[in-house]
């Protein structure tokens, strides 16, 4: 009887909207998938070593039943799936975007989206006269949230929009305002603490309150302490009249942020822009301000304690302020990094009548003024280290500016009992997924073309740029040396490390992320495969709607397992993987290693541990 119902689901239509998704039963169910899996590791693997929770926690939850009507599915045509994306990833346990909802184009004057998440708020405020729209505590915490505020409150008169807390914690956020206010009378937009602690924010201020009248933003403590990710102010403020504009800790504790301020302000009417505190602290920080104010009226830019004690950083100002007539900025204590970067003017300035563009405590060592204007400009207490006039073609070298986090590279003579050392960041800052069976990933075509269309993935969204950016890192040819393979499912991932280091294999992670970010306690160690230089295979997870790692082979290593302890109280908190790499010869110049720890590569060897989420297969030690 069970398998006949097993035979009358795998005919169930494929043209149904929707397919029951059965609920998905333990490990110990031999009829799931992740049941198979084990016993697929069994197979392949000689020895009886416990399977790792690390890895099985991240094995399919797809039941047996469920995996065939998928793979069905896949195999007849792949853009299938597409038809049946939510319960496919709702039972797969998927990372796919909240493709749009329908837009809310009608709303009363004053409107509280508090905890709302993943909306389309298109035409949504148009004309609106008064009131207040409030986006508090919004999209808070998820995952892939994609929120679009395109065409948001066009001809509007006096009504205030406030996006407080917006979007904190998330991943892959992504947010657009496209044409938002766009000649819009008065008002104040405010965006405080958005998108604070998110990972790789994705947003685009595109044609932001462009033709406004009299509009006033403020971006307050915006974007702070975010990893990576890009923002963009294209056409923001153009043909505007009097519009005012804050940007106060804008950026601020940030990692690899992105700003581009392009056609900003342009055409302007004595709009005020200040950025106070913009980009403190950071780590490589670039700003890129083309045709920032060019063609404006009157009007004041600031740029006070901009990028103070920031690492490395690259702004560019090209053409700003260019034709303008009657404009001041202002460079106040600006680029004051511990560790300096480079700031282009090209076009600075030129053709303007009657500016007035100070530089005042303005810090810099690597700045080009190229084609700037003549007269207007004033270097005020400019500070550059050398005792040589202000350059007009500083380059940057690369390498030589680089900062490296505390405790990301170590030596090996650090891994003994007894050491105090810093210990970087390990937390898994990726959003959680599964991995898909080899019996339906195999079918989903590699193309980061056919995986955007397949889940739906808004082509101007982060996550699309993480699945091209995914799949053109496993397209990239090996090193020297080197075997790759990114690993589409977990048999895919066994299978190549059985490959390179037969089958009696073991794979390793550091068992949590505690000491993170902290001074911590080195106690007993222990060099696996008696501490002799061996191979290893290394996967790293990458950017995918379902798990995707990136496995190569690792010659010449020492891999360790070491006791983590506290500072205070030496109780063990943590058990390390760590692994040494011997020959370093083939590594670049400007790698982090050595701008760490000096001095070059083949001359050292490099340790790191292994971080949360990524792992490392070795051969199995013996006792």
């Amino acid at each position: 009887m069970a398998a006949i119902f097993f035979f009358f689901l795998l005919l169930l239509p494929l043209s149904t909207a929707t397919i029951a998704v059965t609920e998905a039963k333990s490990s110990a169910n031999p009829f799931t998938e992740k049941a198979a899996l084990i016993r697929y590791w069994n197979r392949k693997v000689s020895n009886n070593l416990p399977h790792p929770s690390f890895i099985v926690s991240k094995l399919t939850p797809l039941s047996a039943v469920d995996a065939s009507i998928f793979s069905t599915i896949a195999a007849v045509d792949p853009s299938n799936l597409s038809t049946h994306l939510d319960s496919f990833c709702a039972s797969a346990a998927l990372l796919c975007s909240s493709y749009l909802t329908p837009s809310l184009s009608t709303h009363p004057a004053d409107s509280d989206f508090t905890k709302y998440e993943n909306r389309n708020f298109t035409n949504y405020g148009n004309e609106a006269a008064g009131g207040l729209s409030s986006f508090k505590n919004y999209s808070d915490g998820l995952n892939v949230p994609f929120d679009t505020f395109r065409r948001y409150g066009r001809n509007s008169a006096g009504h205030d929009d406030s996006f407080s807390f917006y979007s904190p914690d998330g991943n892959v956020v992504t947010a657009n305002f496209t044409s938002y206010g766009t000649s819009t009378a008065g008002g104040i937009d405010k965006f405080t603490s958005y998108d604070h602690s998110s990972n790789v924010p994705d947003l685009g201020f595109t044609n932001y309150a462009a033709e406004g009248n009299g509009r006033a933003a403020g971006f307050s403590l915006y974007s702070g302490d975010t990893n990576s990710g890009g923002q963009s102010f294209s056409g923001y403020g153009k043909i505007g009249n009097g519009v005012i504009t804050a940007f106060a800790s804008y950026g601020n504790n940030s990692n690899v942020i992105g700003s581009r301020f392009g056609n900003y302000g342009e055409d302007g009417n004595v709009n005020n822009n200040t950025f106070a505190s913009y980009g403190d602290n950071g780590n490589v920080p670039e700003n890129s301000f083309r045709s920032y104010g060019s063609g404006t009226n009157g009007g004041t830019d600031k740029f006070t304690s901009y990028r103070d004690q920031s690492n490395v950083g690259d702004d560019s100002f090209a053409s700003y302020e260019k034709g303008g007539n009657d404009a001041t900025a202002e460079f106040s204590k600006y680029g004051k990094s511990f560790n300096q970067g480079s700031d282009v003017f090209n076009g600075y300035g030129e053709g303007s009548g009657n500016d007035h563009i100070n530089f005042k405590s303005y810090f810099g060592d690597n700045t080009t003024f190229k084609s700037y204007a003549k007269s207007g400009i004033d270097f005020k207490s400019y500070h550059n280290s050398s005792s040589s006039p202000i350059s007009t073609s500083a380059v940057m070298r690369p390498g030589m500016n680089q900062w490296v986090e505390p405790g990301k590279f170590f030596r090996e003579s650090s891994l003994k009992k007894g050491t105090v050392m810093p210990m970087p960041d390990i937390r898994d800052r990726m959003p959680p997924r599964s991995f898909l069976p080899r019996s339906i990933a195999g079918k989903i075509p590699f193309s980061a073309a056919d995986v955007v269309r397949i889940f739906k993935i808004p082509q101007d969204a982060a996550m699309a740029k993480a699945v091209y950016s995914t799949v053109g890192d496993c397209e990239r040819s090996p090193s020297r040396g080197e075997s790759k393979r990114c690993a589409a499912s977990a048999e895919d991932m066994i299978d190549f490390a059985v490959s390179v280091l037969g089958s009696d294999v073991a794979v390793k992670s550091t068992k949590n992320t505690d000491g993170s970010n902290e001074n911590i306690l080195i106690g007993e160690v222990k060099g696996l495969n008696g501490g002799k230089v061996t191979s290893s295979v290394s996967c790293h997870q990458s950017l995918f709607p379902y798990l995707v790692y990136y496995c190569h082979s690792v010659p010449l290593v020492r891999v360790y397992e070491a006791e983590i302890m506290a500072v205070d109280s030496k109780i063990k908190i943590n058990q390390g993987i760590a692994i040494c790499h011997i020959d370093t010869s083939d590594w670049s110049p400007t790698h982090g290693a050595f701008v760490a720890l000096g001095p070059g590569p083949g001359k050292i060897e490099v340790c790191h541990w292994i971080f949360e989420g990524d792992m490392t297969w070795t051969i199995a030690d013996r006792l």
